[in-house]
């Protein structure tokens, strides 16, 4: 069930998700979102409210023991704790520069790369229930039984304000940032899924945080899940 969720129809949104996932039985949460939206820090909130573990850097960790062929890369991203995807951009830019292979051997093991990482993710969430931000995570767990996929979206204007206010920039510089990211986990999710990042039938409630502030979306959304 896709469901847009603001104040207007927010009754009608929790009475119709109710029910999507049974917090009773092991779950998985996953939470895409469009850049400048707080949605890692509703997701953090979320996982932290309900007591269980956010997908994060220890990802990178079950990719490298893997692929030893990149475990000193993961590493070195691993204790810098940056954005995975940039670092997963930035990585592949040094490795395909320097590689001897061809283009096709470079995509193939670029793909060999999304997918341990989605054997990683899924060997976690198998363990015990979790919140999965970014990643993917709609399409890793798109056939799973019990799970909850949201996406985290607003207006250009207010996630604009939010990254200059976040981040020190100005209106100008905060645009541009937003630009290239949105590109970014759009190419992304397109290379590796085949999927539009912003389709909302890959996502069980689509919600835009504007209506409600970070605090406002977390409050709503845990209302949803009890």
């Amino acid at each position: 069930m896709n469901l847009f969720c603001n104040f207007a129809n927010r009754e009608k949104c929790l009475t119709n998700i109710r029910g999507t996932m049974n917090r009773k039985e092991q779950f998985i949460i996953t939470i895409s979102r469009q850049f400048g939206t707080g949605g890692h820090e509703i997701g953090a909130e979320i996982a932290r409210r309900l007591g269980v573990k956010l997908l994060d850097k220890q990802i990178l960790n079950e990719v490298a023991k893997r692929m030893p062929v990149v475990e000193d890369a993961m590493e070195r991203i691993a204790a810098r704790n940056p954005l995975w995807r940039d670092d997963f951009t930035n990585f592949y830019r040094m490795y395909m520069n320097k590689a001897e292979y061809d283009g096709q051997e470079h995509d193939e093991t670029s793909h060999a790369l999304f997918e341990a990482q989605a054997i990683a993710i899924r060997k976690i969430a198998e363990q015990e229930s979790c919140v999965l931000v970014g990643r993917c995570g709609f399409h890793i767990f798109a056939d799973h039984p019990n799970a909850l996929k949201i996406f985290i979206h607003s207006t250009e204007d207010c996630r604009k304000r939010r990254i200059a206010e976040k981040y020190g920039l100005n209106l100008s510089d905060a645009a541009a940032m937003l630009v290239d990211n949105d590109y970014s986990r759009e190419l992304y999710t397109k290379t590796f899924t085949g999927k539009d990042w912003t389709d909302a039938r890959n996502y069980d409630i689509s919600i835009d945080v504007r209506k409600f502030g970070i605090n406002g979306a977390v409050d709503f959304l845990m209302n949803c899940i009890e």
